[in-house]
Parts: C-alpha cells; sequence; structure tokens
C-alpha cells in the first residue's frame, strides 16, 4: 500500500527521488565527461530520453537501433540542444544472434572504452511470432538478444574498469510485468511454442528473464571480483511505441489509472539514476523502481531459477552457432 500511495502522490523514497522525478532531476550536477554509454533502443521512447540525458551529462554515448532512419533522426535531436554532445549511431537488432555478434565486432573495432552498458529495447504483447533464429520474439528481443550482447561486451567491459578504475556499470530494463508470468516462471520445455503462448505472459516471462540474468550475472562478476554492477529497473508505465501492439487497450485502462501513469522524462530517471548517480556505486544484483530499491517477485528471486535459465541460454545460444 505504501508502494502505492508513494506511486501516485510521487513522495522520495530513501534516495530522495520518487516517481515524479525525471531523468534530468536525478542526474543534475553529475559530470560524466569521461564515460562512454550502450543504449539499445535509443533511438524512440525512453530509450531517447535516456540518451538525451546522459549525452547532456557528457557521457559519449551510443544508440544501438534496429531502425536507422529514426536512430539517425534521435541523433539530430540530441545535437539540436546540445551541439557539443557526442553521439554515435549504429545497427543493431536484437531479435538476430548473427546481428548482435556483428554489432559487438563493430563496436570492439572502434577501440573505444565501454563504462555502461543499458540494456532497454524491447517489444511487448505481439503477437506470436518466430525470429529467423526460430525463438519466440518476446524471448528474443528482450531477453536473450541482451543476454548474448552483455555476454560478448563484458571483457570489454572489464577492461575497461581496469583501465580507469571507473566502476561499470550494467542496466537490464524489467518491468512490474515480471509478477504476470508463466506457473512455472519461465517455460524451458516449451519457449518456442505457439501452443499455450500468451502474450501478456510471454511478455512477462521475457522481463523476469530480465531480472534473472540481473542477479546472475551480478552474483558471477561479484564472485570474479570485478568492478562492475549489473541491476535492473521498472521504468514505471508508460506510453511508448513499445505499446503498439496493444495501444487501444492501454488507452482504454489509462482513463481509469491515470494517476499512476509516467511521462517519458519520469519513465527514464530510474534508468539514468541506477548508470550515473553517485549513490549507486558498488550497489549490486537489486531491483529497482521509481529509483528506489524495491523486493521483485519470487520467481525472480530464485537462484536455483537464475542458473537454470543461464545455462538454458548459454546451451540455446550454442546450438543455434552450431546450426
Amino acid at each position: 500500500m505504501a508502494g502505492i500511495f508513494s506511486l501516485v502522490t510521487g513522495r522520495p523514497g530513501l534516495s530522495g527521488f520518487g516517481s515524479s522525478s525525471t531523468a534530468e532531476q536525478v542526474t543534475e550536477g553529475i559530470d560524466a565527461s569521461n564515460l562512454t554509454a550502450i543504449i539499445t533502443g535509443g533511438a524512440s521512447g525512453i530509450g531517447l530520453e535516456t540518451a538525451r540525458v546522459l549525452a547532456i551529462r557528457k557521457v559519449h554515448v551510443i544508440i544501438a537501433a534496429r531502425n536507422m532512419e529514426s536512430a539517425k533522426e534521435a541523433k539530430q535531436l540530441i545535437l539540436q540542444e546540445d551541439e557539443s554532445a557526442c553521439v554515435d549511431i549504429m545497427k543493431l537488432d536484437l531479435c538476430s544472434l548473427k546481428s548482435v555478434r556483428t554489432f559487438v565486432d563493430n563496436f570492439i573495432a572502434l577501440g573505444l572504452p565501454l563504462n555502461i552498458l543499458i540494456n532497454n529495447a524491447g517489444v511487448m504483447f505481439c503477437p506470436y511470432q518466430q525470429t529467423e533464429d526460430g525463438i519466440e520474439m518476446q524471448f528474443a528481443t528482450n531477453y536473450l538478444g541482451h543476454f548474448l550482447l552483455t555476454n560478448l561486451l563484458l571483457d570489454k567491459m572489464k577492461q575497461t574498469a581496469k583501465d580507469t578504475g571507473i566502476e561499470g556499470r550494467i542496466v537490464n530494463l524489467s518491468s512490474i510485468a515480471h509478477l504476470y508470468t508463466y506457473e512455472e516462471g519461465i517455460r524451458f520445455d516449451t519457449i518456442n511454442d505457439e501452443d499455450g503462448y500468451h502474450e501478456k505472459k510471454a511478455y512477462g516471462q521475457s522481463k523476469l528473464a530480465n531480472i534473472l540474468h540481473t542477479n546472475e550475472l551480478s552474483r558471477r562478476l561479484q564472485a570474479e571480483g570485478v568492478n562492475i554492477t549489473a541491476n535492473s529497473v521498472h521504468p514505471g508505465v508508460i506510453m511508448t511505441p513499445l505499446m503498439r501492439h496493444s495501444s487501444l487497450l492501454m488507452n482504454f485502462l489509462k482513463m481509469f489509472s491515470f494517476m499512476i501513469w509516467k511521462n517519458v522524462p519520469q519513465g527514464a530517471a530510474t534508468t539514468c539514476y541506477v548508470a550515473l548517480h553517485p549513490s549507486l556505486k558498488g550497489v549490486t544484483g537489486k531491483y529497482l523502481q521509481d529509483c528506489n530499491e524495491s523486493p521483485p517477485s519470487a520467481h525472480a528471486s530464485n537462484e536455483l531459477l537464475g542458473r537454470k535459465l543461464w545455462d538454458f541460454s548459454n546451451k540455446m545460444i550454442n546450438s543455434l552457432s552450431k546450426a
């Protein structure tokens, strides 16, 4: 009940920020001119706002996007506001494992450091379909593509953290929708099956996978003694292009729940807070919403489930690579 009250009223939590805080407010006064960040899905919605705010805080921003025309427009919007901003765009289609590998190869070839990885891109409530790799679309785009991307970029992030002494940060966008998934949490045995597919539970499954991935990655990084944190965030309920498959439903629901919806600057706040704020130094393996830690579901807190998903994901990727 306290959480709902804080959400509706915007009352700040222990961090000093709350549901009404914006991305600019939570990063005010931060000079991040020595940092480089990759933001997936940074060409629209809260991804674009995240890119914009990090850019005005002097981060070298790499917008990774499927639609390069939208990415070019996003870059121009940012440069129109701040012509000194450092923004590059690169092609990335997360529903294609080949595209993920090509993106990483192209990024590594640039010789840039990598301090921050924000896995923001996603699809939501889409009808059943499979990717070119034969993977269910929401699981592939929201989770598996990011899982592979993160693993392939980890060595670069580790080297950057070692060379600079600056903590690396990985931010995975999840959702409160992780609470609404299949009974077993992850449908390991039928992950790509159309039979039993439910577009909203499949979305919840992918968002649960984001948290499980984050927590297992955090445990592994800590065990290795690496100066990189990994946290997951719920941005809030926001009307963005992500909801294109259910816009009529969402507009209807918004009429009856308008008090809990956020605008885009508010929706990007938690991501920017976790990516840049000094108070998050050393904080890892947490789930945050409204710029404050929040307890995730029992499934999301299940370490055994997280390890099983990690192994399952690697086996799936390896089998597809050999196909």
